[in-house]
């Protein structure tokens, strides 16, 4: 009646006969149901969730006696280790899961809640710690409290869901949008796309900024204005521009454009970065700038994303606005949108500078609260990486908001793709097995699938934000065992707020909020006295 796991377990199935349901005490259960030729991988990053032995049996890698904090042996046998310790940690919304190879070359897994302030200030160095502690050949003991060696360390990779949650919950820094004059509503009013074109309550996606203030800057292409032109008409209209603002000062210092607005195709010839030559009509007025600007910080306003019409060709307006901000000492982070996604299309590009304006001060808060808990060795002496929304792995000093918002689950499904996914021989007497994967966490669920090959996209919408940067095909619903439930106007809502580590589900018993977990446990679907304490 229970459906056992595949031939290629390699848990003697009798060990774990038919038994009533229990939760996973480990974040990185892999559950395989073979239908046909596809494998779904179950990756359970929250605690709360069993499953039922209905259809799939499940594997608990633990033993319900052993506390949460404890360092689980993974592998037996060393291997040839290097003599360092080398970490792979996933920091979750809700659990921190530290993987470790030994210096030994035995490998140990540890699981940690992502947030417990009584205990320690950040989870990813309390785990680093606990394992240092625990398996020092020399028996050196590393407290918490001081900066941890990091001498004996070769390594740390991370994948977070930092930026995910804080996209799904709304928790990113507070923004505003500088654009080129005339188009205050353009990433409102977006590319008109609907989701379902037969909805008749379709709503417009939310925007990112709260504040919107508008730069008096143009920049127009000369190619088709100057084609069937000769040069000596070309050399007048850049003359013209010199006599106009001799004749006209105060059109030549832009501070009265509304009555001085150029003529097309007046003024100097410029080659922009690709190879076009373009002509700027109007140039931002400092003065001007630093006003808007200081209107934004005295809202409280502190991270700017700038997004001029053409800057993809002509960076030096957002350039220049950028050194006035940065001059300024008011805000935190300066997106530009050239940087950040260099392409023709404003939209996107403008939505992609907003989401790295949003997200990228959570980010830069989370990695110094990180770096502090080491030694000044960690940034000269380790390997430190971050896991991107494409799969690949990126230094601390390049990874940014928008590069982020997959950086957790893109982790699962480089995983699982390494190990659940199976080639179909040659002569097609085997088939390949495809693979499915479901990652459920505290706050988020994500799903995605492999049949061979990463499934990269380079435009996606996540939690109602469009986003022009390089993604594995990962579909994220903010969903998990920690979503926060509600009454309002006579029905229930679930999310997409999250209980989070701390204060967690009202079971936690730390005066959190009522959550998808407690509903579980009412309803007998978490035993208690196996949940982990």
């Amino acid at each position: 009646r229970c459906l056992p796991f595949s031939r290629k377990a390699m848990v003697d199935y009798h060990r774990y006969r038919c038994r009533r349901p229990t939760p996973a005490l480990l974040s990185l259960t892999l559950v395989s149901l073979i239908i046909g030729s596809v494998s779904v991988v179950v990756i359970s990053g929250f605690v709360s969730t069993p499953i039922y032995n209905g259809g799939i049996h499940q594997l608990n890698l633990r033993t319900h006696q052993q506390h949460l904090r404890t360092t689980v042996k993974m592998a037996t046998v060393p291997s040839n280790g290097d003599g360092k310790f080398h970490f792979a940690i996933d920091r979750g919304g809700t659990f921190t899961d530290v993987h470790c190879t030994l210096p030994s070359g035995i490998e140990v897994v540890s699981k940690l809640l992502s947030v417990d302030p009584s205990n320690y200030d950040d989870a990813p160095t309390e785990g680093i710690r606990r394992i240092l502690d625990e398996h020092d050949a020399k028996g050196k003991k590393h407290p918490r409290g001081t900066p941890v060696d990091t001498s004996q360390i070769g390594s740390i990779r991370m994948g977070t869901t930092v930026a995910t949650n804080a996209l799904l919950e709304r928790e990113g820094e507070r923004m505003g949008l500088v654009i080129s004059r005339g188009f205050r509503d353009l990433l409102q009013i977006g590319d008109q796309t609907r989701s379902n074109i037969f909805d008749l309550t379709c709503t417009s996606p939310e925007v990112l900024y709260e504040e919107v203030v508008e730069v008096e800057e143009r920049v127009m292409l000369s190619e088709f204005y100057d084609e069937g032109r000769s040069d000596e008409e070309i050399a007048k209209l850049e003359q013209t521009e010199q006599h106009a603002q001799q004749e006209f000062p105060e059109c030549a210092s832009k501070t009265n454009v509304t009555n001085c607005w150029p003529e097309a195709g007046v003024g100097k010839r410029i080659t922009g970065v690709t190879g076009e030559k373009v002509i700027p009509l109007i140039t931002p007025n400092e003065e001007a700038v630093r006003a808007s600007l200081q209107s934004l910080a005295d809202k409280g306003i502190q991270s700017l994303a700038i997004v001029f019409l053409h800057s993809y060709v002509y960076p030096e307006h957002e350039t220049m606005v950028g050194k006035i901000a940065k001059s300024m000492n008011c805000f935190s982070e300066i997106s530009l949108s050239h940087e950040v996604m260099s392409m023709v299309k404003i939209v996107p590009r403008g939505h992609t500078a907003c989401a790295a304006a949003y997200l990228t001060p959570k980010i830069t808060q989370y990695l110094a609260g990180f770096t502090k808990g080491f030694d000044s060795g960690l940034l000269t002496n380790v390997r430190l990486d971050f896991m991107k929304s494409d799969g690949g792995l990126t230094p601390m000093n390049d990874f940014g908001g928008h590069q982020a918002i997959l950086s957790g689950p893109a982790g699962g499904v480089v995983g699982y793709a390494k190990t659940s996914y199976r080639p179909g021989t040659e002569e097609g007497a085997e088939k390949p097995l495809l693979v499915i994967g479901f990652d459920m966490g505290g706050t988020s669920t994500d799903v995605s699938r492999y049949d061979g090959t990463l499934e990269h996209v380079f435009e996606t919408t996540t939690a109602g934000v469009s986003i022009q940067a390089p993604q594995l095909d990962i579909h994220t619903v903010a969903a998990g065992g920690g979503s926060r439930l509600f009454l309002q106007n006579g029905l229930f809502v679930v999310g997409p707020e999250s209980a989070k580590a701390h204060p967690g589900p009202v079971c936690y018993r730390k005066n959190g909020y009522l959550a998808v977990t407690d509903a579980n446990v009412v309803l007998g679907r978490v035993i208690p006295e196996f949940f982990p304490n």
